[in-house]
């Protein structure tokens, strides 16, 4: 049986898990930061299609077995379910509505929007890099991946992300001369935007599955280290995607390829699968990772191992505990960089993106687990903030921690009340990282901020649908000094005409009462929720760390 990424292993006697230890002192780097080294790094699948997509490969793209069919409970590739909030577009499906009554419908990786959207949450949540994965483009899949190639440059172009190409040579029996062509014909080229990594200077590229111990991966040594040193000889920095146990050459590496993991510039082992506890991932801090660091160090490697959030499916994350050792484990064992498995990988649960968050978000009946699986309410976005964590970890930003500083969400649960929490925020400017998002993202310490000196300025949400609101709650970070901003508030059902329900007046944020200020207003039907500045006592912006919106 060939075993791809896709395929959990689970062939790993594991001995009695060792305690925690103290610190290690950080490893040697054998480069200086760059695009991958010093920073976060996500696997960026970007592979679902959906009929209508207008994607060349056509059908329910990764979403189905048979993609030429809907998935279904019995026609499906995925074990988790997606949060769709932020998605403009959506495909129905043919399971069942969702537990609240919605339509099960799900997002194209072709759409602009649904790339961009991903990219915005990367930006938002401070992701530096993303690798996009490149099967074998010399079949079916060959255009719509490279039409992914240029849709992706373009979101990290706009959101000033990093992407680099990530081959995956799984069943690519031609590989030796095909990655050699695909690269100078088409996806060197790429390396010409400013947003493409670079680390010492060089384009970063990645080949993943050389010395993989299964009949997937069936290539010699020497044909591999011929593709390591070509790419090299092309002036680019190499990473090496390789077993979990490359450097001893057992279990799930062939023997003989030191030379060709040693010829690489870093090393990514391999470790989806290999655990699902807390036990797991601390024998491997002490009995895989922390020689394979020194091995790393001795020959001149950086060390980029893989962390990932667990497998949702088999209940593996401990809502957030399984992730954050896995980051705590490599940030204190010196890892010069990290690479996240995976950004959007909902067929194996493993993924970071925004995930369902309750029964009441995955379709009825259809035994997908939610974020709230053990009982613990997380928000969409938990796995996504605890990147941000981990990589304020990892630049030193925030103290090294074993204790989880991630809460599993920002507000008080799921509640029944906030209709505007976590939905598409949008506005007429912002600056920085003080984007529209951060208004409806529950953390009360987040903020946006309008363009300076520029008013009128707005933010609006998109409630998803139309509900009535009665009632509007706006806030600022409580540490905030006091200030009074002229905010008018008004609804639309269309995204374009919008009416008057709080004419402008000014709001006084007053630390004393938590820097928050409620407007009631008659119950009306809205869809879009916009809050309207024209003045602020204390900045020259309109700025919000919350805009709730409520029933009445």
């Amino acid at each position: 049986m060939v075993l791809s990424r896709r395929t959990l292993l689970s062939s790993v006697a594991l001995s009695p898990a060792a305690a925690l230890l103290e610190p290690a002192a950080p490893a040697r780097a054998a480069s200086p930061v760059g695009d991958v080294v010093g920073k976060i790094s996500v696997g960026y699948q970007g592979w679902f299609a959906c009929p209508g997509d207008g994607a060349p490969i056509g059908g329910w793209w990764h979403w189905s077995r048979d993609r030429f069919q809907p998935p279904s409970p019995s026609n499906t590739t995925i074990v988790s379910w997606p949060d769709m909030r932020d998605f403009t577009r959506s495909y129905p499906t043919a399971y069942s509505n969702l537990g609240d009554g919605r339509p099960a419908a799900l997002f194209s990786s072709y759409d602009q929007q649904t790339v961009d959207t991903h990219f915005n949450w990367m930006q938002t949540y401070g992701i530096d890099t993303a690798a996009l994965q490149r099967f074998n483009p010399f079949g079916d899949e060959g255009p719509t991946r490279d039409a992914m190639a240029q849709k992706v440059r373009g979101a990290a172009e706009r959101t000033g992300r990093k992407v680099y190409i990530m081959y995956d040579v799984t069943s690519w029996t031609n590989m030796q001369s095909e990655l050699k062509t695909d690269w100078t014909t088409k996806m060197a080229a790429h390396t010409a935007s400013a947003a493409y990594a670079k680390q010492n200077g060089k384009p970063v590229v990645c080949i993943w599955g050389f010395g993989f111990n299964d009949d997937g991966r069936p290539f010699a040594p020497a044909q591999c280290l011929d593709v390591v040193n070509w790419f090299k000889a092309q002036g680019c920095y190499v990473i090496g995607g390789v077993p979990t146990y490359w450097r001893e050459g057992r279990n799930d590496s062939r023997p003989g390829f030191l030379d060709v993991y040693h010829a690489f510039n870093m090393l990514s082992p391999w470790m989806v699968g290999r655990t699902g506890d807390l036990a797991g991932l601390d024998w491997f801090y002490t009995n895989v990772n922390t020689a394979d660091q020194a091995d790393c160090n001795a020959h001149g490697i950086d060390y980029q191992p893989c962390v990932l959030p667990g497998d949702l499916s088999s209940g593996h994350r401990r809502h957030g505990d399984f992730y954050w050792r896995s980051l705590y484990n490599m940030i204190r064992l010196g890892a010069q960089g990290l690479y996240v498995s995976m950004f959007d990988e909902f067929n194996e649960g493993n993924q970071i993106a925004k995930t369902a968050e309750t029964a009441a978000s995955v379709p009825a009946g259809s035994g997908i687990r939610a974020l709230d699986e053990d009982g613990t309410f997380c928000s969409a976005d938990y796995y996504l903030r605890i990147t941000t964590d981990g990589g304020r970890m990892l630049k030193g930003q925030i103290a090294l921690t074993a204790v989880r500083p991630t809460q599993p969400t920002t507000g008080t649960g799921p509640g029944p009340s906030d209709l505007a929490r976590g939905r598409a925020a949008t506005a007429s400017g912002s600056v920085q990282v003080y984007v529209p998002r951060n208004a409806v993202d529950g953390d009360a310490g987040s903020y946006w901020e309008s363009t300076n000196h520029a008013f009128p300025q707005w933010i609006q949400v998109d409630l998803g649908a139309a509900v009535t609101v009665g009632r509007a709650v706006l806030k600022l970070p409580p540490s905030w000094g006091a200030r009074t901003q002229t905010l008018a508030i008004s609804g639309s059902t269309n995204g374009s005409t919008f009416t008057a329900l709080s004419g402008a007046a000014g709001r006084t944020f007053d630390p004393g009462s938590g820097n928050t200020v409620t407007v009631s207003f008659p119950a009306s039907a809205v869809r879009y929720l916009r809050v309207t500045a024209t003045g602020n006592t204390g900045w020259p912006a309109g700025q919000l760390s919350a805009l709730e919106a409520y029933a009445g």
